[in-house]
């Protein structure tokens, strides 16, 4: 697939002469965040501002299709399906995402490292990756309107919203398709850290829980450990250091399942710090008096092997102002 495969179906393309270019098909490969979504919701949520009736008429044409083939509305996505979207003209496009606005500006000096493959950035907290469910834009549209000249912008793996650190992002289809298959074949190395109730056995060494995707009634999506139905998910654990009431600890997330780490740290007993969806709130009420008000789980480092180079390369992402400040006002455990 080129490069120009990559242009979205619902923008049209004005070349330099002023005319128009026709939309292009566009092909995405579904990761494991958007397992379990039905195909409809999924091209709501993708083709911004196409009618409803419409997406289910490219539906019935056949226009959509997965793995080449015809599916139906309440046909379920799974991780690696390749869908193929029909070229689909939008006349209601979205402003641009202006780079005079702060927290666009701001992501510059967050870049940890670029070169003409990729670009390893330390993800603020509070920011989505991408736009959608109420978002105007995230990480990946401010990045393109930092980045104009570049050809192609997109994300070789996500973080949750309220996460912040390592983020790859991938400059050229070659080193997009290079980094998938690392993340394929589980050699690419991520690290996080994440602060906890309570005080973590060193003993504890790996988490071993199946993790299913549940929709509440209230249309809220949490993921439930489910050792028949589930998903196998394994997070290995490193106690970095001990506090008084809780523990700073390394995760290792040998699968990548949604919300692994905070659902595997809470059937731990062990939630992680001001988590919203998984946490304890008598913890979370402890850390908002130490000036913590974000969830405290953070990619701290990623390693795998540059796509071009074939080298071995490690990024490390400092923590926040935040992060910083926590761990400054909690007191040693004393032994």
């Amino acid at each position: 697939m080129n490069d120009e495969n990559k242009k979205a179906g619902n923008r049209t393309v004005v070349n330099a002469d002023n005319t128009e270019e026709r939309p292009k098909v566009r092909f995405v490969t579904i990761d494991d965040e958007t397992d379990g979504q039905r195909i409809d919701n999924f091209l709501l949520k993708t083709l911004k501002g196409v009618p409803k009736s419409m997406i289910y008429r490219l539906l019935r044409k056949g226009e959509i299709r997965v793995n080449k083939k015809r599916i139906k509305p309440e046909y379920k996505l799974q991780t690696e399906d390749i869908v193929r979207i029909a070229p689909v003209r939008v006349s209601n496009e979205a402003a641009p995402v202006s780079t005079k606005l702060n927290i666009v500006a701001s992501l510059e000096e967050h870049i940890l490292f670029e070169d003409e493959c990729m670009i390893v950035i330390n993800k603020p907290t509070g920011m989505a990756v991408h736009g959608g469910s109420g978002l105007s834009f995230g990480l990946i549209e401010a990045l393109r309107a930092l980045r104009p000249q570049a050809k192609m912008l997109e994300l070789v793996h996500r973080l949750d919203r309220d996460t912040s650190g390592c983020l790859l992002v991938a400059k050229k289809r070659s080193a997009l398709r290079n980094l998938h298959e690392q993340l394929r074949n589980k050699t690419v190395q991520k690290f996080y850290h994440a602060l906890v109730k309570g005080n973590w056995s060193p003993k504890v060494k790996a988490v071993n829980e199946g993790l299913r995707k549940n929709e509440l009634k209230s249309g809220e999506r949490v993921v439930v450990v489910d050792n028949h139905e589930g998903k196998e998910s394994e997070t290995r654990f490193r106690v970095i250091q001990q506090f008084e009431g809780c523990s700073l600890v390394r995760a290792f997330p040998v699968t990548g399942r949604t919300h692994q780490i905070r659902v595997h740290c809470q059937i731990s007993g062990h939630p992680i710090a001001c988590d919203s969806k998984y946490g304890s709130e008598e913890f979370t009420a402890t850390m908002n008096k130490h000036g913590l008000k974000r969830l405290f789980l953070h990619a701290a480092s990623i390693e795998f092997t540059h796509p071009r180079s074939e080298e071995r390369v490690k990024f490390e992402a400092p923590y926040d102002q935040a992060l910083k400040h926590a761990i400054k006002k909690l007191q040693p455990k004393k032994y």
